[in-house]
């Protein structure tokens, strides 16, 4: 009897380490973010309130892994879900990126949700991102979308990697069955680490024809010493209007005994971001989309970690802007906005 409970025992411990040797998780992983922030106009807080309000910053729960089904080909899968009930939102839960996939030498390929390989190509540049001064205040193609199918490429000659995003048109219908966007997709070629840790720089070259627009965009930053410098530069057309123009973003961050100082400089020419389309009026219901449109943010911060896993941050974000409507120069109401906040990873 005790032979045979001891074989059983070792069985289940070399199985167990087999499957271990073969399998990545699943992993449960998710984050809290919360901050308190004192806004203008609105324009762009989170749930679009003036005043001081309490922010959720995309809090998140998720889980993730990945298992080998031949030396060469492995599984990978994630599921993950924007957590809403620590603010007064009607939705408790969102769908984040949630795909399966497939990774081998050849490359790797997801379907499902995810965020569009022109959202991915900003790296780290956003260095204000899933905040009130995310760079999609000011730009568009800024996009996670679903029914998708991605590609990314094993790096190239060691140094370049190429990826893509395609859409289902047949998922994109409207309510009388007929495609709201033809050729929905977005490539991308990326240099370096988006980190900055394997290199000391990356850039980008994007292009997009998702949700409605065509975009060009590319990227570029760099770390020497304790200075991170970036900058983006986009160009993007509306599909089914006249609507075109540039968008400019130049910051730098540095590490002072650990707390990371950030400036950054923004500008507008499309009217595509949150704050534009936020900050215009609307005359029956539809926005009134100016010509010669600039819009401009300031923005200054900090964030410090505490520990591995918590992190404190700050910042202060003046957008301001104007346009032509009917051929007048009409300036839009500034915004000025004051953010703490924490975040938690676990």
């Amino acid at each position: 009897m005790k032979k045979t409970l001891i074989s059983a025992s070792v069985a289940s411990v070399l199985t167990l380490a087999s499957f271990g040797a073969l399998a990545e998780g699943p992993s449960f992983y998710g984050r809290l973010d919360l901050s308190v922030t004192n806004s203008d106009t609105g324009a762009t807080t989170q749930n679009g309130k003036e005043g001081t309000v309490l922010e959720n910053n995309f809090s998140h729960l998720g889980v993730k892994g990945s298992e080998s089904l031949t030396s060469n080909i492995d599984v990978i899968y994630q599921m993950e879900f924007q957590v809403e009930n620590t603010t007064n939102s009607g939705e408790t839960f969102k769908a984040r990126n949630t795909f399966l996939g497939l990774k081998s030498q050849a490359g790797t390929v997801l379907v499902g949700r995810n965020d569009t390989v022109f959202k991915q190509a900003e790296g780290g540049v956003d260095v204000f991102g899933n905040t009130n001064a995310d760079i999609d205040r000011l730009v568009g193609g800024q996009a996670r979308k679903g029914d998708g199918i991605w590609y990314y490429s094993p790096k190239i000659a060691d140094l370049v990697t190429l990826n893509a995003t395609y859409l289902m048109e047949d998922n994109y219908t409207n309510e009388a069955n007929e495609t709201s966007y033809e050729d929905q997709y977005a490539l991308s070629a990326t240099i370096g680490d988006k980190k900055l840790k394997a290199q000391n720089y990356y850039v980008a070259a994007a292009y997009n024809t998702i949700g409605g627009i065509d975009a060009y965009r590319g990227v570029a930053q760099v770390k020497l010493g304790d200075f991170k410098v970036g900058g983006l530069f986009q160009n993007t057309e509306s599909q089914t209007t006249e609507q075109e123009g540039n968008s400019y973003f130049v910051n730098v961050a540095y590490n002072l005994n650990g707390v990371n100082l950030k400036a950054e400089y923004g500008k507008d020419e499309g009217g595509f971001g949150k704050f534009y389309q936020n900050s215009v009026p609307k005359i029956a219901g539809d926005k009134v989309i100016g010509t010669d449109i600039d819009v401009q943010v300031i923005t200054v911060g900090a964030d410090y970690k505490i520990s591995k896993s918590t992190m404190v941050y700050g910042h202060y974000a003046m957008y301001e802007g104007e346009h032509k409507v009917a051929g007048n120069k009409v300036n839009l109401e500034d915004d000025n906005i004051f953010t703490v906040g924490v975040r938690y990873n676990f």
